[in-house]
């Protein structure tokens, strides 16, 4: 670079000395000048026309640590007499200044561009990694808990402002310029070398530098700036494509370790190895030993004797705003005047980052820093304290488990019991005194339990019921906690401050207690926040006159410093006594795992739920069982059934009436009219009663027949509920009578009987039909006219009187059907008359209506014994049917009728098993499932189901185990803390 400098100057000597030479004429060969001289000397000699060389630009791209490569010129030697640079020296000074800066500034805002371009460009190809979060131990994530990481962030500059520390061009510009114009009245050369240098700092570009010995505007200038540019975009893009298949590199080397870290997590969660969620607070540890308590019914003499702090106090005393001052919260509905509490609610507290409440068998998280999410909250309270009272009752004994979390909250378990009342007033139940009385004794009789006795300071001290009731649970005092709410009223409204003293000390009533203290729970406005009842309670004390006359300690305010002692008070509880509670379970446990043994050797401990999952899976495999039924098994007993129920209306109101009729056409008139209105009405509701009552009893068969020695009557009960709710959501599709009928109408009017083994059927189904009717007549004969004579002689039996005028009857009504043995059905009038007559001759004396009675059974048993008379005749008469009976005296249209009824009866049948199987069973299947989830939700149904000792003893062993494990676990914790 320097060389090609110093031929520029030189050139710039020679064209002074040309020009500016004094006077002197002096004659220098052309071909002795340096080149760029003969273009300046030819304009002197306009006599030498030379031509001019094509100059040609060699463009290098390079960066600033790059040696340029120049190209050697011999340059023809200089004959005159002095030296130009004594003369241009500071001319050399200014070029060489010039250019050093040029570069740093060119240096420098380059640098800074590329830094920042390179910053955002390496941002975006960082790949998002919040997927494998998982790969990073827990610990890392709970940093910003102790770091506040967004406070550094904040700090750090953005990209934004990095790029500010670069030099503004535009500024650089500027002062160039004013340079430049500095030395325009100098010398010529300066200029010429600011014209030059000019260009050098356009072309610094970030990372490159380019020297052009033309002039900078030149179209090949532009063409190399597109060519360099369009370079460096493809340059990006493959790095940024190599970067990105890196990347997915590494992002399928983590997902396959993701899927076997997955594996070993889930084999080491089966034994219990690997736990990835965060250790429970001991007090969450030891609430949960106090839910599965207060869901343990004991029925041996281990009680629950571990501590918990219950709140206890009269109506409207301020026990739920003492409540919410410990934990900073307005989570209890409350009313003026009005019993809100209306079961005891367990309220755990512990302390967390963020101030949230949740129900023991709910998920939902209340915010309770969100007005929102407290009326919710309170809301949903009531809504199960009402839901827990039963009818006709207005307290419940039932108990509503709640988690409250927040920082600076004490770790203690509170109650909050109903408060106590003098009078029941309108609206309550009669028993709701002695019903609040009995949950507070309950409660306060555990001798570790904490009672926190809260006592109204506005009103007389002598008005209290509740001091009474907790002198009787701790007369001794050793672990009771009094506390007196709304000091503030009671300064303002007592007129002797030493009355409010001697209800602290307990001198005003005999109660002993472990600690007094003295608290203001607001100014009896509900939209109070605790934050301004904590402002107002600690201004009041520290201007009210009890403790400025030292009445009161100021340990002894607050409830700042109740919640303290309380939870001191409690743990201190806690500690004495939960081993000795482990203890006593641990017996209670070996006791009922002994008596176990000894009475159930061989079964199972199997507990209520686990039973009743038993017991749904073998109703659900005898419910599957039902597809296993045969067709053939289906159809018969469809067909039989449905004969049984239809059998008396065809012989009594379409059989008897047509065949008593003169001729064969009015007989098939007479069936095909009574047929049609039967199909129309009554029969196709009859096959589906029919099918619903036979698949009622298969499915009743295939749950209640003995499984041999796999039976297990500890179910017998369970599932006959079962069947019986399921029968009794179980409804019949709505269409299968309509196409049933169509079916039956279809089959009634065909009369045609292809061969004889039909007609054979046919005659057969039709004795068996009238042997039964008059088996059945003939027994309705005996029992109106009395045992004959073979059994009055062998079992010595007698005929009572009416017996014997039926008999008397009877017999003269046989005579007459010997007369005229073609008899109609029914008798005259003066038939009638006649055989009355011929019984008064004989002395005895009949009503007409006892001979119109005696008349229908002795015809019918008549008639009947004709019938089955034809049948054998008809045997033989399958040749003139063919024949249609012509030229024929026996006419056999009974057997074509009753052919009809059993093609009937068997197409129905098999109608409705393909109904059965295809539709009926499925749906049944489904009802029975949804009973048993509505059974498996409802704990009182399967209590009630499944009853007896064995359950019960599997029921009390369950419970005792879990409470003695979960006790242990909270006594390791507890010496772990120590």
């Amino acid at each position: 670079m320097w060389r090609a400098r110093r031929a520029a100057l030189a050139c710039e000597v020679c064209q002074s000395l040309v020009k500016h030479s004094s006077g002197v004429q002096r004659n220098v060969p052309l071909q002795k000048l340096h080149l760029v001289s003969r273009s300046i000397y030819r304009s002197h000699h306009p006599a030498l026309k030379l031509q001019r060389p094509q100059l040609r630009t060699s463009v290098q791209q390079f960066s600033s640590l790059t040696n340029l490569s120049l190209h050697k010129l011999k340059l023809s030697p200089i004959k005159y007499g002095y030296q130009p640079r004594r003369n241009f020296w500071p001319a050399r000074l200014a070029a060489r200044l010039l250019k050093l800066r040029y570069i740093i500034l060119g240096s420098a805002v380059g640098g800074g561009y590329t830094a920042k371009k390179t910053f955002d460009e390496w941002k975006e190809m960082i790949p998002d990694l919040s997927d494998y979060k998982w790969i990073v131990p827990d610990f890392i994530w709970e940093i910003d808990e102790y770091i506040d990481l967004e406070k550094i962030r904040k700090a750090l500059p953005s990209s934004e402002d990095l790029a500010n520390f670069a030099p503004d061009l535009d500024k650089i510009t500027e002062s160039l310029s004013l340079l430049k114009d500095f030395f325009t009245a100098g010398p010529k050369l300066v200029s010429e070398v600011i014209e030059v240098s000019e260009p050098l700092l356009l072309l610094g570009s970030p990372g490159e530098t380019a020297f052009r010995a033309t002039d900078h505007g030149s179209e090949s200038d532009k063409h190399y700036r597109k060519v360099s540019d369009k370079e460096k975009i493809d340059q990006l893009q493959e790095e940024l494509l190599h970067t990105q298949l890196k990347y997915q590199r590494i992002l399928e080397r983590l997902e396959k370790e993701n899927k076997e870290l997955r594996k070993l997590v889930l084999q080491k969660d089966d034994k219990g190895i690997h736990h990835r969620k965060l250790k429970k607070s001991l007090i969450d540890m030891y609430s949960e030993v106090l839910d599965v308590l207060s869901d343990y019914d004991a029925s041996y003499n281990t009680q629950d004797h571990l501590p918990r702090v219950v709140v206890v106090g009269d109506q409207s005393a301020g026990k739920t705003s003492v409540l919410e001052m410990i934990a900073q919260a307005r989570i209890f509905p409350r009313g003026s005047g009005e019993m809100m509490t209306r079961s005891p609610v367990k309220v755990t507290l512990s302390e967390g980052p963020h101030h949230v409440a949740l129900f023991k068998d709910s998920s939902r998280e209340f915010d309770l820093t969100k007005e929102e999410d407290l009326a919710a909250l309170r809301h949903e309270i009531e809504l199960r304290m009402r839901k827990n009272v039963k009818e006709g009752c207005t307290v419940s004994p039932e108990t509503i488990s709640l988690n409250v979390k927040g920082p600076g909250l004490q770790r203690m378990v509170l109650v909050d019991l109903p408060g106590v009342i003098n009078t029941v007033t309108s609206g309550m139940a009669p028993d709701t005194k002695e019903t609040i009385f009995s949950i507070s004794k309950a409660y306060m009789q555990n001798p570790n339990a904490i009672i926190l006795c809260i006592q109204d300071g506005s009103v007389d001290a002598e008005r209290s019921i509740v001091t009474d009731l907790v002198s009787q649970m701790d007369p001794h005092g050793r672990r009771t906690i009094f506390v007196l709410t709304k000091v503030d009223l009671a300064e303002k409204n007592v007129a002797s401050p030493s009355r409010i003293q001697q209800i602290i000390e307990g001198k005003l009533f005999p109660m002993k207690a472990l600690g007094y203290f003295a608290v203001v729970t607001g100014k009896g406005n509900s939209s109070e926040s605790i934050e301004a009842i904590r402002e107002y309670e600690e201004e009041f004390f520290q201007n009210s006159k009890l403790l400025k006359t030292s009445m009161l300690k100021a340990h002894q305010v607050t409830t700042r410093n109740l919640s303290l002692a309380v939870s001191d008070c409690f743990w201190k509880m806690v500690r004495e006594s939960v081993e000795q509670q482990a203890d006593s379970f641990k017996a209670t446990r070996f006791n009922l795992e002994t008596e176990w043994k000894n009475n159930y050797p061989r079964l199972r401990e199997l507990d209520r739920n686990e039973l009743f999952e038993k017991a749904k899976n073998e109703i659900l495999d005898e419910v599957i069982s039902l597809s296993q039924v045969t067709p053939k098994h289906w159809e018969e007993i469809l067909q039989q059934s449905l004969w049984e129920r239809v059998s008396t209306h065809v012989i009594e109101n379409i059989y008897l009436p047509a065949a008593q009729t003169m001729n064969s056409g009015t007989f098939n008139t007479t069936v095909d009219i009574k047929l049609k209105q039967w199909t129309d009405k009554q029969l196709p509701n009859k096959a589906v009663e029919v099918a619903w009552e036979t698949l009622q009893d298969e499915f009743s068969r295939f749950m209640t027949e003995p499984k041999g020695k796999e039976h297990d009557d500890i179910f017998d009960k369970l599932k006959e509920a079962v069947k019986e709710e399921s029968i009794k959501r179980h409804k019949w599709n709505d269409f299968a009578e309509d196409s049933l009928r169509v079916i039956q109408h279809n089959a009634l009017e065909d009369r045609s009987i292809s061969d004889k083994q039909q007609w054979d059927a046919a005659i057969y189904f039709m004795e068996e039909a009238l042997q039964g009717r008059l088996k059945d007549t003939e027994n309705a004969i005996e029992n109106m006219i009395g045992p004959d004579w073979k059994k009055r002689w062998m079992y010595w039996k007698n005929r009572t009187q009416e017996q014997c005028v039926h008999n008397e009857t009877k017999n003269e009504l046989e005579k007459m059907l010997k007369v005229n043995d073609e008899h109609p059905a029914y008798l005259a009038s003066d038939e009638i008359t006649t055989v009355r007559k011929n019984l008064e001759s004989r002395g005895v004396e009949v009503d007409p209506s006892l001979i119109k009675d005696t008349w229908h059974q002795v015809y019918r048993r008549h008639f009947l014994k004709t019938a089955l008379n034809h049948c054998n005749l008809c045997r033989r008469g399958f040749y003139y049917y063919q024949r249609h009976f012509i030229d024929s005296e026996l006419e056999c249209n009974d057997v074509v009728l009753f052919w009809r009824i059993q093609r009937m009866l068997a197409i129905t049948a098999n109608t409705l098993r393909q109904q059965l199987t295809n539709t009926e069973v499925r749906r049944l299947e489904k009802n029975v499932k949804e009973v048993l989830e509505d059974f498996a939700e409802d704990g009182e149904k399967k209590v009630k189901l499944l009853t007896g000792k064995r359950v019960q003893l599997a029921e009390d062993l369950k419970k005792v185990r879990e409470i003695q494990e979960k006790l242990d676990a909270f006594i390791e914790a507890l010496h772990q803390e120590k």
